[in-house]
């Protein structure tokens, strides 16, 4: 990946990967050219070599996506085409040139979207591998350096849905308005940073580190509601998870989803999979005033939210799920275990 002032050496992939180097590939060669299988093999190895020891073990894909776009015969799969394309892109709107470093990317049968480390979205088109479009982010406060970083992306046509470290969510329409909209502000402070987000139409599902217990957020797809938070699968990288937001760190996870209805996620010392649709949180506890409702859901988190907009006004947890609680326009009462708060 290079923008039309870049050195065109393919760099720019998946988490960090746009600093790592491949070998480069002078000579011209034609679309009936086969290379000899060794060296090949050598020079995937290398590359995969370099990214693991510079970037650690989950880079070494992304650094070989970076180099070679590789497409399989649809008759053999022991037919392999190798193709290094660089692709442009005008960067007069970048004002400072490491945010020209890309991020992360996706693609779809159609589209490739890059993400870039100042929050901005690029879509180029598979066919021309032309830039067709470009989208900005909603920024708010910075604390860290590496805050809007974009963290995942996901292609839900006509839908580009996309993540920043700070934990913000945006989306935008793939031939809509330049400027995104933000469905769900992030909370660092409370959650940590998103450091990997992946989804479909249905579900989405973050990942995130810096808050022990807070791994895992799904969000409702339809609605942008979070249905679910949970898991302690990142707590051992909690601390690396905070220097994530100011400085180069190795890729802490990874998370997918998969065709059935799971997300697979995994660190470099464990993984997870979860069952999105059993993970679906239900309300135990429901009483509401005039202005106002409040929920209390099967893993004791307590929501109040006004009736009209579904704005969300307070939450708290009241440590047990099966509550009974009631609300008046000044106080939420809850009664769990024999323990009332308010």
């Amino acid at each position: 990946m290079s923008s039309s002032s870049a050195d065109g050496n393919g760099n720019g992939g998946a988490r960090r990967g746009g600093d790592s180097e491949g070998p480069s590939l002078t000579r011209r060669r034609t679309n009936n050219e086969i290379w000899p299988g060794p060296f090949l093999e050598d020079l995937v190895l290398q590359v995969a070599i370099d990214a693991s020891r510079s970037l650690g073990r989950l880079a070494a894909a992304a650094a070989l996506a970076n180099v070679f776009q590789v497409c399989l015969s649809s008759s053999s799969y022991s037919s392999f085409c190798f193709v290094h394309v660089t692709l442009h892109f005008d960067p007069s709107d970048v004002d400072l040139p490491d945010e020209l470093t890309c991020s992360c990317l996706t693609l779809s049968d159609t589209h490739l979207v890059c993400g870039f480390d100042d929050g901005t979205i690029r879509l180029f088109e598979l066919a021309t591998r032309q830039h067709v479009n470009t989208f900005l982010p909603q920024h708010g406060d910075r604390f860290g350096r590496f805050l809007r970083v974009v963290s995942g992306i996901v292609i839900s046509h006509p839908r580009i849905i996309f993540s920043t470290l700070d934990g913000n969510i945006h989306m935008a329409i793939i031939d809509g308005q330049p400027l995104s909209r933000r469905a769900h502000i992030g909370n660092v402070l409370d959650d940590g940073a998103l450091v990997d987000f992946t989804g479909c139409g249905r579900s989405w599902v973050g990942l995130y580190a810096g808050v022990p217990g807070h791994a895992f957020h799904i969000w409702d797809g339809n609605t942008e509601e979070l249905v679910y938070l949970n898991a302690s699968l990142t707590d051992p990288e909690a601390v690396m998870g905070w220097h994530m937001l100011t400085e180069f760190t190795e890729t802490i996870g990874r998370v997918r989803m998969t065709s059935q209805e799971s997300a697979v996620a995994c660190t470099d010392s464990s993984y997870m999979i979860l069952d999105l649709i059993n993970q679906r949180l239900r309300v135990t506890c429901f009483d509401t005033n005039n202005e106002a409702f409040i929920t209390v859901d099967n893993r004791g988190r307590a929501i109040v939210r006004r009736a009209g907009t579904l704005e969300e006004v307070y939450r708290f947890h009241t440590r047990h799920s099966n509550a009974i609680g009631c609300v008046n326009l000044g106080y939420a009462l809850m009664c769990s275990v024999g323990v009332v708060r308010t």
